[in-house]
């Protein structure tokens, strides 16, 4: 029996496309899964608007009465204070210590203000909807720009907000705590 052995050069331009389109297939076949499994978060919230700037200074020199504008009374400067952006927070906290040395209860109604005492009382309206509660301020904290309080997950699914994340709200302090260090 003979053997006979095909002599010629081997091509490998076959196999290498094969391998190129294989490889570009899959490519495409992985960007096309991660596409269609991560879908675009959008945020039907309310965004604070941009800082107004000032109004540039009148002339020193002999001001006009018509050049002099009244000064907003301090209510009304706090009524603009108690106006923002709420935001919650949730599971990551829950249990750790707050600022007052609570521990944090994610279903209380309960409340992050950079100001307000602990012990406050404050009730709390979304404008979206006029839903509102009443919660205990028990944490302090630095919040995002714009933002005026954050809610326990309690406070903020009393709100109908958990889904959106953020809401338009108005603050009204029906108590003020007393000012007492961290425990």
């Amino acid at each position: 029996m003979v053997i006979r052995r095909r002599s010629g050069l081997v091509s490998l331009k076959t196999p290498l496309r094969i391998w190129l389109l294989a490889g570009a297939s899959s490519i495409a076949l992985i960007v096309l899964v991660v596409m269609s499994a991560t879908r675009p978060v959008q945020a039907n919230a309310l965004l604070p608007r941009a800082a107004a700037t000032a109004p540039p200074a009148p002339p020193a020199a002999n001001p006009t009465p018509g050049s002099l504008r009244p000064h907003k009374s301090l209510a009304a400067q706090r009524a603009a204070m108690l106006r923002g952006i709420a935001s919650w927070y949730g599971t990551v906290f829950n249990g750790r210590l707050t600022a007052s040395g609570e521990r944090y209860d994610m279903h209380a109604m309960t409340a992050c203000h950079p100001t307000l005492p602990f012990g406050s009382l404050v009730r709390v309206v979304n404008l979206n909807n006029k839903h509102s509660v009443v919660v205990r301020i028990t944490d302090r904290g630095d919040l995002a720009e714009g933002r005026i309080i954050d809610l326990s997950y309690g406070a903020a699914q009393k709100l109908a907000m958990t889904e959106v994340g953020l809401a338009p709200v108005v603050l009204e302090v029906i108590s003020r705590g007393r000012a007492q260090a961290p425990q």
